[in-house]
């Protein structure tokens, strides 16, 4: 720059003003030149670092994902669990002559009722991601709509799950009263032993409870409520969280592939 200055002053004193006009263009587009390219450095910069961001975010959702895809499938074992059961005890209804088991029968009732289903998927990042509007560094539009519907179906499950809490609340309470003997089940499946409970020499019988016409309606409604739940709730969240955990691959796959690319030395 000191050479152009020189160069002008130069000009001007030789009246040569055509030569300072060229000189001092030039300067000026050096000048620009310089200004474009520490924006465009500036530029790859900012692009690098929400790149490298958002890498982070697929990463950490990615396993997040991963981990409420597997309580889900955990989950989903424990409600068929419950209602395959409660399917047994409605067919012991119709054989209520004494040839079921009291045993059999405690074991049905405690593996049907004694597990209660609730679904808290891993979601601290995507909360975080949403609460912060750090979703909008998440590029791929159909994986950001489906992250922000998340929410609204996790809270349809928990509405689904707090019907079948309900109906499985209203089975158990026959047995708080004179209807049942929660000793008994306690008493022949173990948890008497678990909890320092000295068993009963003789059992209070469960048998009557298979005569019970609100027995019976209650646990039809369980095993409705818990197949629908299935069905209609958890096979379609499954579904959804597979498509959201291929979308978050296929992202981290292009992340992978631009890396690569932009590392690669020219041969």
């Amino acid at each position: 720059m000191k050479i152009f200055r020189k160069d002008r002053i130069q000009f001007l004193k030789n009246n040569r003003l055509s030569k300072y006009l060229l000189y001092a263009t030039g300067e000026i587009l050096l000048i620009v030149i310089g200004i474009l390219i520490a924006l465009a450095l500036n530029n790859w910069n900012q692009k690098r670092m929400i790149k490298e961001k958002e890498h982070f975010y697929l990463q950490g959702l990615n396993e997040e994902f991963l981990r409420s895809k597997l309580k889900l499938q955990n989950l989903m074992k424990v409600n068929k669990l419950n209602y395959e059961n409660s399917r047994k005890l409605a067919a012991k209804i119709k054989t209520a002559s004494g040839k079921t088991d009291e045993e059999q029968l405690s074991a049905l009732l405690y593996n049907s009722f004694s597990f209660e289903i609730a679904y808290n998927p891993n979601n601290s990042l995507l909360n975080e991601l949403i609460n912060s509007g750090g979703l909008e560094d998440i590029s791929n539009p159909e994986l950001r709509r489906y992250l922000t519907n998340w929410e609204s179906m996790i809270q349809s499950i928990h509405r689904q799950e707090n019907s079948l809490r309900l109906q499985r609340e209203n089975i158990v309470a026959l047995f708080r009263s004179n209807s049942g003997s929660i000793k008994t089940i306690f008493d022949h499946t173990g948890i008497s032993s678990e909890m320092g409970i000295a068993e009963d020499q003789i059992h209070s019988s469960n048998m009557n409870i298979l005569r019970s016409r609100e027995f019976e309606n209650n646990l039809l409604i369980f095993v409705l409520t818990g197949i629908v739940t299935e069905n209609a709730h958890y096979n379609p969240l499954m579904q959804e969280i597979d498509v959201i955990l291929d979308l978050i691959n296929n992202e981290l796959e292009m992340h992978a592939g631009s890396s690569s690319l932009s590392f690669a030395r020219p041969r």
